[in-house]
């Protein structure tokens, strides 16, 4: 009788990620960038074992890169001649050194456009935003080395001051998180001197007869970015402290704006030549903002009623030498009172130069005064003019032509940037996304990194896009967490709905057989959907 040998490997959805890396010919394309480095693990293999090890959502740091494919199978997920032991912090450290010096974002953007041209993926507008990574321990300064980032304290939008922090710039395609662009900058860059640069040195790789347009937050918008990028199409938010944008929010009112094609908001186009460039502002009032923003003002109204009450109430028996002296204390006070005033009632009182009653007619040698209670007033004019803010922005574009830009497109595609390159951030910032993996001590490592970290959401983002356009096109649904039919899943729903699927590895003296279990007809529709790389992951015959 032959003897044979069981084994079970885990797949999970580790498939999906990796059909997706062989679609967009992801080893390939890296190892063309890097070139050989004669090891038995390449680069791009290396970087595919990075993006599946941070997909498979398990809170692994690189170093444990060999105990997270211990028990999958390495052939199917990267290459018949590894096994998990090869995949170890020395060559997954000695390709980072690579892609290093090869350059992040030149890869990068190798990459991502030959994977968009792969999917057929062309949009005309990008999204571009910045944000933070804190680090843990120390980093020296590379003085010979003018293209590492310093790792350092800067704006943190991660709310930790206190540690230092490297700054990732994204550029995402319109209405998805498909990156399509990443730098890697220094903790202290900021988004107004980074923004221009960035913009510019993707347009200089842009191959697009048709004009594109970049989205980005008001950190774009000042007088020199604005003629710095007068050759380049760009919609932005007006910063508020501009003294303009604050007459527009106090002078324009919602009915003298007309209704946007989205519903809940108004506009008002105008015209602006702010830093001697010819725009298009549109005023943009929406009602939700208004009804949240108003509650908080009526918030911080009643919040201050209690504090002018409180120092009411600890001021009352106080005695000054002067009315002045009264009066001074009371402005102190009230100094950082925005939303009312106080008159405080004051009553003499005479001090004389000896103890008991005083004689009729005695006049005393001083007079003091007690405060004696305060009367509260809100300032209904300051009150009302904050109101009338509430609600509104102002938005920007240096695109003259209102039928190549009409003015609901310029809203609507600056309101994308929310499902666009912030969605993007949030997924890069997942608790469970490389946990821990930002130990590195070197700042190149750190840069190829966030590349890789990059990497790994256009992988994400580009199955994602696959299923739902799939699903659409064949008319198909799948059930979401609720069980309900849906066309727009998110790929970790998808993830999750493929754990427990495992490979059977049947040994015999003869031969070595394998197959996939625990495969529903959810799972190959799914499978279906996504094309035959993906399928051949599973083991599916197309």
């Amino acid at each position: 009788m032959e003897q044979q040998v069981y084994e079970t490997e885990r797949l999970d959805h580790l498939g999906i990620v990796a059909g997706i890396c062989n679609e967009v010919g992801l080893i390939e394309q890296i190892d063309t960038c890097v070139g050989s480095t004669a090891r038995k693990v390449s680069v791009g293999e290396a970087v595919q074992a990075m993006v599946l090890n941070a997909l498979g959502f398990v809170g692994r740091p690189l170093y444990l890169t060999p105990e997270f494919f211990e028990h999958k199978p390495v052939d199917l997920l990267i290459g018949s001649h590894l096994e998990a032991a090869d995949l170890n912090d020395d060559s997954l450290g000695r390709a980072l050194d690579r892609l290093y010096e090869r350059g992040v974002t030149e890869v990068f953007a190798q990459v991502a456009s030959h994977s968009l041209s792969s999917f057929g993926i062309v949009h005309q507008f990008y999204h571009l935003d910045t944000s933070s990574f804190s680090l843990y321990g120390e980093y020296k300064e590379e003085e010979e080395d003018a293209e590492v980032i310093t790792i350092t304290h800067g704006h943190s939008k991660d709310h930790r001051p206190d540690l230092k922090q490297a700054v990732l710039s994204l550029i995402c395609s319109y209405r998805t998180r498909l990156p399509v662009w990443l730098e890697a900058l220094s903790g202290n860059q900021t988004d107004t001197k980074s923004f221009p640069e960035t913009i510019k040195a993707y347009v200089a790789q842009l191959k697009s007869d048709e004009p594109v347009y970049f989205i980005a937050d008001s950190a774009l918008y000042s007088r020199e970015n604005v003629q710095e990028l007068s050759e380049v199409k760009w919609i932005t938010r007006v910063p508020a402290t501009l003294k303009a944008v604050q007459v527009l929010y106090q002078s324009v009112k919602p009915e003298q704006m007309r209704p946007a094609a989205e519903t809940g908001y108004r506009v008002l186009p105008l015209c602006s030549t702010y830093g001697d460039v010819d725009q298009r502002w549109v005023v943009v009032f929406s009602e939700a903002a208004y009804r949240r923003e108003t509650a908080r003002l009526e918030k911080q109204v009643a919040q201050e009623q209690e504090k002018a009450t409180r120092t009411v109430q600890q001021i009352t028996g106080h005695e000054f030498a002067t009315v002045e002296e009264a009066q001074t204390r009371a402005e102190e006070l009230t100094a950082t009172w925005r939303y009312h005033s106080v008159t405080f009632d004051l009553e003499p009182v005479p001090h004389y130069n000896h103890r008991g009653r005083p004689r009729k007619g005695e006049k005393p040698e001083r007079v003091g005064w007690r405060v004696t209670g305060g009367e509260i007033e809100p300032d209904t004019d300051a009150i009302l003019q904050k109101r009338q803010t509430k609600g509104k922005f102002v938005l920007a574009t240096n695109e003259l032509d209102s039928e190549a830009l009409p003015v609901d497109k310029i809203l609507d595609s600056y309101k994308a940037q929310a499902v666009s390159v912030e969605r993007g951030f949030r997924f890069l910032k997942d608790p469970l996304f490389f946990a821990d993996s930002l130990f590195l001590k070197k700042p190149q490592r750190i840069m190829a990194l966030l590349m890789v970290m990059g990497l790994s959401l256009l992988i994400y983002a580009l199955a994602e896009h696959r299923l739902r356009q799939q699903l659409a096109k064949h008319e198909e649904h799948i059930p979401d967490q609720k069980g309900q039919p849906t066309q727009r899943p998110t790929m970790r729903r998808v993830f999750q709905m493929f754990e427990g699927i495992d490979v059977l590895v049947v040994t015999t003296p003869i031969d070595t057989q394998r197959h996939v279990l625990n495969l529903k007809p959810v799972h190959r529709k799914i499978l279906k959907l996504l094309g035959p790389y993906v399928q051949k992951c599973y083991l599916v015959d197309t």
